[in-house]
């Protein structure tokens, strides 16, 4: 079984997959998008979402790290693939899924679901640009609207001579309703085409693992947004681990405090560690509290001093 860390947009960057790969068992992250329109971007953008390149594509704890781009242009895309790899990617990936307006205005990520012959030529042109041993895989939802276009989704993304596909079971429209998800596509997939898979989607703990695995037949899973709520989610899924406890979480977050304010001198600490607070909240009732007494603060400073009080009391109790 493979558990993989995808990618969150402004969510999941450097820092955190360092963070949560240093705790959990994953075999494989995504990085957020490159965002690819009509040149070749200079290397300090791949540099900035992806610093793992500067250590061998692998996070300091050793997990290979995947660079994705989004775009709808192939020669440009197949250029930027080229650049990743010469900066030592592990990996290509696609994004042909992200649901998000703005990215599907400017016809990328989901919106190419639409197109499903400018997905194999985008994803072609990728494959045949950079070196056969560079993986180039991609990620798509199960369609716009219609989830039985994933069939000729999958086959223009085969056909392309993609590596790998991860599929996150949901339509385009079905945005992230639990309700929307439809497993028993990925297995319907995995019966039709030989393309490797993995599940994505709804994927909270062990117990959801497994019956996905069970539904689609495909034992390579990627969890996302779960990864936040409990952050030792991969060795939960992969392993059966409790969750863990909220202490250890106060002390991660702590951590994370010190990765940021390193990194980026503290300014966009404050929106990401409230951001994640709206995520561990979903877990544990003791971060929406805590939440509650931090989320006025808006400089890093305060932020970190109340958590390491709240930590000393916590220890203390």
């Amino acid at each position: 079984m493979r558990v993989v860390l995808g990618p969150m947009e402004g969510v999941l960057d450097h820092l955190m997959r360092e963070i949560l790969t240093d705790i959990n068992d994953y075999d494989l992250c995504v990085t957020e998008f490159v965002r690819v329109v009509d040149q070749l971007l200079p290397d300090h953008v791949f540099h900035r979402l992806c610093p793992e390149l500067l250590q061998g594509s692998h996070t300091k704890s050793g997990v290979p790290v995947h660079v994705q781009l989004l775009g709808q242009d192939p020669k440009w895309m197949a250029e930027n693939a080229i650049r990743a790899a010469q900066l030592g990617a592990k990996g290509i990936d696609l994004n042909f899924g992200c649901p998000a307006k703005l990215v599907n205005k400017s016809k990328g990520g989901a919106a190419l679901l639409q197109h499903p012959e400018l997905i194999h030529n985008v994803v072609k042109a990728c494959r045949d640009a950079v070196p056969q041993g560079t993986p180039v895989t991609a990620k798509i939802r199960l369609g716009w609207e219609n989830p039985d276009d994933c069939f000729e989704i999958v086959d223009a993304i085969q056909s392309a001579g993609a590596n790998e596909l991860t599929v996150h079971a949901r339509t385009k429209t079905g945005g992230y309703k639990a309700s929307e998800i439809k497993w028993d596509y990925i297995n319907q997939i995995r019966q039709r085409f030989s393309i490797p898979l993995i599940a994505n989607g709804e994927i909270w703990n062990y117990q959801d693992g497994q019956a996905c695995i069970e539904t689609t037949g495909v034992d390579s899973l990627m969890v996302c947004r779960g990864a936040f709520n409990v952050p030792n989610l991969g060795n939960v899924v992969k392993h059966n681990h409790k969750v863990m406890p909220w202490s250890e979480v106060v002390e991660l977050l702590l951590i994370y405090s010190q990765y940021e304010m390193k990194g980026d001198k503290g300014l966009y600490y404050p929106n990401r560690v409230k951001q994640w607070f709206s995520y561990l909240r979903q877990q544990y009732p003791e971060a929406a509290e805590l939440f509650r007494e931090i989320r006025t603060f808006n400089k890093a400073a305060p932020i970190v001093e109340y958590i390491t009080r709240y930590r000393d009391e916590l220890v203390s109790a």
